[in-house]
């Protein structure tokens, strides 16, 4: 069966969110863009939050404006916060101390994928600095640590997990309906990645899911 438009066009703008994580960044995703937008998916991207400015990338990048392995600065997702380019933005907060970041390198060394060591991270005051951008502002941060930022990647990956795991859990108590539907069907490959990381009660999840999209 044919993917609706609305769906490629959801998946699309969950892989722009991503490309920070996806091996081979912009040059792999962008590939995927120009392949699969359509006119019709193109339309739909104009209908959802964030997807104006995804549209305008694929616009460049199909014109030859972009080169297919860039994006626009002003165009990258999350204002470039995951791209590290805090540099001369007033946004950057500034106050940390050695004790702050002596605390947060602590913290990821010591990670561990649970939700105890994630809410440890998440409250840590050089944390609470980014408010609900925490994680890209630690990136940022770690920048010039590449052995902190594979523990970053470690937080990510567990964040996105219990949020997943969460939404799933949540969407499953609801009614399906059509709209439901489309959206865990565009979320699958994100569900599928993530959800195993919770064993048993993961894949059963996985499989709930599968059964919530043929129900109707």
């Amino acid at each position: 069966m044919k993917e609706k438009n609305s769906i490629i066009a959801t998946r699309l703008l969950n892989l722009y969110r991503a490309a920070h994580v996806i091996d081979g960044g912009w040059a792999a995703v962008n590939v995927i863009f120009v392949n699969e937008s359509s006119a019709a998916v193109l339309n739909e991207l104009k209908k959802m939050p964030t997807g104006e400015r995804l549209l305008r990338h694929i616009e460049n990048l199909q014109s030859g404006r972009t080169p297919m392995n860039s994006i626009s600065r002003e165009l990258m997702p999350y204002g470039g916060m995951m791209e590290s380019e805090f540099i001369g933005n007033d946004d950057m907060p500034t106050g940390f101390s050695d004790d702050d970041f002596k605390s947060l390198e602590n913290a990821l060394l010591n990670f561990q994928p649970t939700i105890e060591h994630l809410n440890a991270i998440r409250e840590l005051s050089i944390s609470a600095q980014f408010g609900e951008r925490w994680l890209a502002g630690i990136r940022v941060t770690i920048s010039g640590r590449p052995d902190l930022l594979e523990k970053w990647r470690v937080v990510f990956n567990a964040d996105r997990a219990f949020s997943l795991w969460a939404r799933a859990n949540d969407i499953l108590s609801w009614t399906p309906t059509e709209r439901s539907r489309a959206e865990v069907q565009a979320d699958m490959p994100e569900y599928e990645t993530y959800l195993p990381m919770f064993g048993d009660a993961g894949q059963s999840t996985l499989a709930k899911l599968r059964a919530f999209i043929s129900s109707m």
